[in-house]
């Protein structure tokens, strides 16, 4: 077992909830397991049963988390979710089936709890979370875990998390590693750590991709997501060792774990109010809004260029796995950090104008800040990528 800063020993956290009045003659039979360990017993149950805990995003590890949750008595789960159901979904996010391709992921996860225990009470949150809201919704809660793909929300949650003097469960995956911990600003023993002591600031831009661009193992999200949920039940119940002040790290090619003993960042900046997330974290560059501007074409303006016979060069920005997946007709492959090295800038062409293209239209904005600095003037990027043009244009493509 770790030891923490002061050297001494991590304690079990006492119980986040305290106990339901009752379970009923339904309710032992179904949890006859967990009422066995001593550790959990009739009291811990309970606790479980009154307990409300607030999931965000009902995708990859919000779909083992619930799942995992409702199973074990969990009382009350909220829901935040405001995005559909989609066919890609289906790789890794195992709360949805075939049929539920097209409803709201909500929903869907709704349906899927219920069937697993019709006692949840499950609660509907099916919006954006925006700083004019997250405080008020945490404070409705005991626990939060944050399963988003991306660091606006996950500053968001953060901050909003300290505001409203919740604990949180935070979990991260990308292709074959994950990672998992707790956060707890107002933790009980005087361990309080919050999102920002392990990463102050947002990464540049562009710099880690998300899974939609990267891409990420099915099977890693169950085993997060699970980590996520045992978690959770570790702190409704008061047992064990959570991973406040530590962050597991999952490496699933040489199937290892690893823990990494956290501290309070002493330069950290006290957390007093939202902000605007999306400008602090920055979806693209300053840079790369910057080129964008003015030289930005759509999906349906490229195709009528192509039709007119103009000559032009497209650039696919992409990495060679996702054109082999699909690419447009006439494309080159020349990957984003090609291009910003320098390394490939001898390969494009001076005598005709160049659109470049990735698939949703952020690297390649990435890109043609960088030929902008070049030289390249008459440069263009394609807005929303090679997905807005298998939607608008050439609707035999196949998405990702």
């Amino acid at each position: 077992m770790s030891l923490d800063r002061s050297g001494r020993t991590p304690q079990p956290l006492p119980p986040l909830v305290e106990p339901d009045a009752e379970l009923s003659r339904d309710e032992v039979a179904r949890y006859s397991r967990h009422l066995i360990i001593p550790d959990v017993g009739m009291a811990g149950q309970k606790r479980l049963k009154n307990a409300k805990v607030l999931v965000i995003g009902a995708g990859g590890l919000g779909s083992p988390a619930l799942l995992y949750l409702a199973a074990a008595g969990v009382g009350t789960l909220g829901i935040v979710e405001f995005d559909e159901v989609d066919m890609s979904n289906l790789q890794r996010q195992v709360i949805h089936g075939r049929s539920d391709v097209g409803r709201p992921k909500a929903e869907s996860a709704r349906d899927s709890i219920k069937e697993i225990n019709e006692h949840v009470d499950v609660r509907l949150h099916e919006f954006r979370l925006e700083p004019d809201n997250a405080v008020e919704l945490f404070g409705q809660y005991d626990l939060i875990l944050d399963g988003t793909d991306n660091f606006a929300t996950r500053y968001l949650v953060n901050d909003a998390a300290v505001l409203a003097h919740k604990p949180y469960v935070w979990g991260s995956i990308y292709r074959f590693e994950g990672q998992a911990s707790v956060f707890w600003e107002d933790a009980p023993d005087g361990r309080g750590l919050n999102y920002r002591d392990l990463y102050p600031e947002a990464p540049p831009p562009g710099m880690v991709p998300s899974c939609a661009e990267g891409g990420v193992l099915g099977v890693l999200c169950a085993s997060i997501g699970s980590i996520m949920a045992t978690e959770a039940v570790k702190l409704i119940t008061g047992i064990g060792e959570s991973l406040l002040g530590r962050l597991m790290v999952y490496d699933a090619l040489d199937m290892t774990y690893r823990t990494i003993t956290l501290r309070r960042d002493p330069a950290r900046t006290l957390i007093t109010e939202l902000i605007d997330y999306d400008a602090f974290c920055g979806v693209v560059s300053d840079e790369g809004q910057a080129a964008a501007a003015g030289s930005t074409i759509t999906a349906t303006e490229l195709r009528d260029l192509l039709d007119a016979g103009k000559d032009i060069q497209i650039v696919d920005v992409r990495e060679p796995v996702e054109w082999d997946i699909v690419h447009l007709p006439g494309a080159v492959l020349i990957p984003k950090d090609r291009i910003l090295s320098g390394e490939a800038l001898a390969e494009l062409p001076q005598n005709k104008p160049i659109v470049l293209h990735c698939k949703t239209g952020v690297r390649s904005a990435e890109a043609l800040a960088a030929l902008k600095k070049a030289g390249f003037s008459d440069a263009t990027h394609l807005q929303g990528g090679v997905i807005a043009w298998a939607r608008q244009v050439d609707t035999s493509l196949p998405v990702y």
